[in-house]
């Protein structure tokens, strides 16, 4: 589309022609295309300010960033804010302390559940942890998974014990669903203390957490 196209597009009260609007921009240079995305943050439409917050995370500048980080803290849209806490992932390194202290303001659990999955990407164990440790002692339950799921992930790292203290801290937890995750995880460990949990986990009153306990003694 032409740059005219685009502002026409763009003051369409049909969103589908927003959004093809912005898809466009992708075309052109950050120069051109980051004024025209920041001016956009306001739509009324939240699908049209999640495409802005995927089009900015591809323009990396630095007002590229800033607006990113305005929509990670003001959007009222929990998409938006996962769509665009994502996007800030993607300038690499210095996304990380940002992203930790959205998790730690933002408690919905889309939003958290991405930036979970954005620091497993950008490899720093430290600040994954951090944030783990924080959804650990949250009450969403699917937040909760993913963090004992990205716990898991970290075993053989530098922070191996720390995490089988974190694990092992909710192997008898209240949640049959967090259980069982702990019970996928704990078989990666070969420590007594992991061992140990995984056979009271087998005596489990749920059926699934009994299976995930048992799932690595059927594949072998």
């Amino acid at each position: 589309m032409e740059l005219t196209e685009i502002e026409v597009a763009l003051a369409n009260p049909n969103f589908q022609y927003r959004l093809k609007a912005i898809s466009a921009l992708k075309a052109y240079d950050p120069e051109i295309a980051v004024p025209i995305l920041i001016a956009t943050l306001k739509d009324p439409e939240f699908l049209v300010r999640s495409f802005v917050a995927r089009g900015l995370g591809t323009q990396r500048i630095a007002t590229s960033f800033a607006a990113l980080l305005e929509m990670t803290k003001f959007d009222d849209t929990p998409n938006v804010r996962a769509e665009a806490a994502n996007s800030l992932s993607l300038f690499g390194k210095v996304s990380i302390s940002h992203l930790v202290l959205v998790f730690c303001q933002d408690e919905h659990w889309l939003v958290r559940r991405s930036i979970l999955a954005a620091l497993e990407e950008l490899d720093c164990p430290e600040q994954l942890i951090e944030v783990c440790t924080a959804a650990l002692d949250g009450e969403d339950l699917t937040v909760r998974e993913a963090a004992i799921d990205s716990l898991g992930s970290l075993v053989g790292s530098s922070h191996h014990q720390a995490i089988l203290v974190q694990l092992l801290s909710q192997a008898r937890s209240t949640s049959p669903r967090v259980r069982t995750r702990v019970a996928y995880a704990l078989q990666k460990f070969d420590e007594p203390q992991a061992q140990s949990a995984l056979i009271e986990l087998r005596q489990d009153s749920d059926c699934q957490v009994v299976a995930a306990s048992l799932e690595n003694l059927f594949n072998h």
